[in-house]
């Protein structure tokens, strides 16, 4: 496992932490703009945790296509994702 990978894992597990945290939080009544925020801080490490295993796939899998001359197929699938990433 590479750097990238053990950040977003960990901001991965932090996630998953906040989630059960929110949950808590729903079912003990506590005020819905708390609940929003968390679930806004939760979201924030999701994308950090994306774009780490993007910038891990750039860095190492696109480069190694591209040395193989299989470029064309891992920028496509770059393209894909951020064709997903810009409708939402």
């Amino acid at each position: 496992m590479n750097n990238e990978q053990k950040k977003a894992v960990q901001a991965l597990k932090t996630a998953r932490g906040q989630i059960e945290g929110i949950i808590k939080m729903i079912e003990d009544g506590r005020y819905c703009v708390d609940v929003s925020n968390q679930i806004s801080a939760t979201q924030s490490l999701l994308k950090k945790s994306n774009l780490l295993i993007l910038k891990q796939h750039m860095l190492h899998c696109v480069v190694e296509a591209v040395e193989q001359n299989r470029g064309s197929e891992k920028i496509e699938e770059i393209i894909n994702l951020l064709s997903k990433a810009i409708d939402k």
